[in-house]
């Protein structure tokens, strides 16, 4: 997809002292702005977190800007690609924490696992000695994961402390492999683990994300689809887009099998929010999906 018009989507993340974090805010919006980006871009004081797309040239621009920071100079960033915008407006948001696990004491930039590449990932999780965990959240496990990982079913991130003191013992689970979707999860999760004693905690380089694009499918350990937080919605090996789509109604991804439910109505309700659909919001539903209709029909005129 090298047309003049595609949109570069650059995920990016970098655990580092920003004490002047509220200071970049505006100057960094505007330069996002100048250059015609969109999306979201995360400030505080243990660093930037964010996902932006716009053409080559802009996005090229924005990621020299923000490395011209020194402290920023050798951030990394993962790059996919968008026929449409994926996102409607740019903003730069002030936050305590870039990933939001609820222990500010937990400092990835004092210490987090070792990292474990993509071509070392399938030995590793093989070894029946290794406890591995997906740290993501529950509906995202349920589309796809790696095969022996365990499922922590957390609904948010802020959970998965609780479930690690409540479910693994550093005594017994000597060896621990994590992962998540991109790898800026698992930087907070590995920094906790050894901060309650776990002697061998590991992580996946990259996430799911570079394990998709650079491990074959025929040698890959990866079953299902991967959930992406842009246009795609799931992405399988090779990150070609997956087949879920998302409610319209509730926003929860959904499958082709879910589309065969009793409980799926095109625009108005899927499995997952069914039965919390009261008849008044059924109707406001169904006014909604009749206004965006509406509204893409216009489009195509």
């Amino acid at each position: 997809m090298n047309q003049k018009n595609t949109q570069i989507v650059a995920a990016l993340y970098k655990f580092v002292s920003l004490p002047d974090f509220a200071e970049k805010q505006a100057p960094l919006l505007s330069y996002c702005l100048e250059q015609n980006i969109k999306g979201t871009i995360l400030l505080a004081s243990e660093g930037i977190n964010g996902t932006i797309a716009g053409l080559r040239q802009n996005i090229d621009a924005v990621l020299a800007y923000l490395r011209s920071d020194p402290r920023l100079a050798d951030l990394e960033h993962k790059e996919s690609y968008a026929q449409n915008p994926p996102f409607e407006r740019m903003k730069v948001r002030l936050k305590k924490e870039i990933v939001t696990l609820g222990l500010p004491e937990i400092d990835p930039n004092q210490q987090v696992g070792t990292y474990v590449t993509p071509q070392e990932w399938n030995a590793l999780i093989s070894d029946p000695e290794v406890t591995v965990i997906d740290t993501r959240n529950d509906y995202e496990v349920k589309i796809g994961s790696f095969q022996r990982a365990k499922n922590p079913q957390t609904e948010s991130f802020r959970e998965f402390p609780e479930y690690i003191q409540q479910n693994l013992d550093p005594d017994k689970h000597k060896k621990v492999a994590l992962f998540c979707t991109g790898g800026i999860r698992c930087e907070k999760a590995t920094s906790f683990m050894l901060a309650q004693g776990f002697a061998e905690v590991y992580h996946l380089q990259g996430g799911i994300l570079k394990y998709l694009e650079e491990i074959p499918a025929e040698e890959s350990l990866w079953e299902g689809e991967c959930f992406v937080f842009d246009e795609r919605i799931t992405v399988s090996h090779g990150l070609e887009p997956g087949t879920h789509e998302l409610c319209f109604c509730c926003g929860h991804p959904i499958s082709a099998a879910d589309k065969t439910s009793p409980k799926y109505e095109q625009g108005i309700s899927c499995p997952y929010c069914f039965d919390h659909l009261t008849p008044e919001k059924r109707i406001r539903q169904q006014e909604k999906w009749r206004q965006h209709q509406l509204q893409q029909a216009k489009q195509q005129e």
